[in-house]
């Protein structure tokens, strides 16, 4: 059980982390229809009061601007498309450090956009690209036109989820204005890290509450616009809990059937102190003392047994997993103290009360059969 809720948990919170790493928590856009994380956004003017309100709320870590744009990366030999996210110098790039597995991220400059651009792994390789190489892209113009440029890949990223790697690329959000022709002060939304991502909902209610909020804009959990992962995580909780059930069923069934054999097999012992005088209950507490001594060994060794397991997966990773399907190369692990305290009283409580369906089988011996038993 320990297992299971670690790996469970651990799962559940690297890949949700992903999301919120690549997307934030919170999205503050314009309210389209039908939106989602691969939806060009409406442009939206800058609101300065709105950010600084925001800003001032307890739980918020960082707020930025970012914009997205369809475009064809294309070399002598490949054309591959992707959606160029535009961030800016606000934006801190450690969220997305561990997905950089070469180069660096863009660096921007106040006097004009930057013509660089980090790829997906994904993309470097169905294109044979390296950090350092340049790449035309293609941008479709407002009017129908084609507007070519050509950009220095600086860094490639993997994170794992098969969707992003294949979707995205990263560049100055400058070059979706200019593409777009929007103003200096328009962008196609903010993206809101929290502290705690547990109070992405609360903050979003607070944050559409606010008297500088437009009515026109939205202020969105990333786990709505893109429903179909978390929806996929809640579905291990159903797992987890059809396992951790299936292994009560089983354990118990086991204790009953061992107890049951302890006094099966102390019959004559049970027949000789009934005859010179034991009451029941003296002797279902013998067996309950060694029921006892049974049950807290079992649970120490367990917890021991499941902790150094946890702890050689997070050392070593022997568990893999198939990351395209899993969004993870490997098994995470995650240790919560007070679900191991848990699942210890639990199982202690557990074997205790069924521990004492087998000892009244002692109330129904008689002295004279007993002994004659064999």
């Amino acid at each position: 059980m320990i297992i299971t809720l670690a790996f469970a948990n651990g799962f559940q919170q690297k890949v949700s982390e992903k999301v919120f790493s690549f997307w934030g928590h919170i999205r503050l856009q314009e309210i389209q229809p039908y939106q989602s994380v691969i939806t060009e956004e409406l442009p939206i003017t800058a609101n300065d009061s709105l950010i600084t309100a925001i800003k001032n709320i307890p739980e918020v870590e960082t707020i930025h601007p970012f914009a997205t744009r369809y475009a064809i990366l294309k070399t002598k030999d490949d054309l591959e498309g992707v959606l160029v996210k535009g961030l800016d110098s606000t934006y801190n790039f450690n969220h997305i450090k561990d997905f950089i597995i070469e180069g660096h991220p863009p660096v921007f400059n106040d006097s004009s956009y930057s013509r660089q651009i980090m790829i997906s792994k994904h993309t470097a390789d169905q294109m044979k690209l390296k950090t350092g190489d340049r790449v035309l892209i293609y941008f479709i113009r407002p009017d129908g036109s084609q507007r070519p440029d050509r950009l220095t890949i600086t860094g490639i990223f993997k994170t794992g989820i098969e969707e992003y790697d294949k979707t995205f690329a990263i560049g100055d959000i400058k070059l979706i204005r200019r593409l777009n022709d929007w103003l200096p002060n328009q962008v196609g939304g903010y993206e809101i890290f929290l502290k705690e991502y547990k109070k992405i909902d609360s903050i979003s209610n607070q944050i559409l509450n606010l008297p500088e909020m437009p009515l026109s804009w939205s202020a969105q959990g990333i786990q709505k616009i893109t429903p179909n992962i978390f929806d996929w995580l809640n579905m291990q909780d159903v797992t987890r809990n059809v396992l951790i059930a299936i292994m009560v069923v089983v354990a118990v069934i086991n204790l009953i059937t061992c107890l049951i054999i302890l006094v099966l097999e102390r019959m004559r012992m049970i027949g000789i102190l009934k005859a010179i005088g034991a009451g029941d209950w003296a002797v279902q507490r013998i067996f309950l003392r060694y029921s006892l001594i049974i049950t807290l060994s079992g649970i120490v060794a367990g917890v021991i047994l499941a902790l150094g397991i946890l702890y050689l997966q997070v050392k070593t990773g022997f568990i893999k997993l198939q990351e395209d399907a899993y969004y993870l190369d490997k098994a995470a692990v995650k240790i919560s103290a007070p679900e191991v305290l848990a699942i210890c009283a639990g199982t202690f409580l557990v074997c205790m009360l069924v521990l004492m369906i087998p000892t009244y089988i002692v109330r129904k011996v008689q002295p004279v059969k007993a002994i004659h038993f064999r």
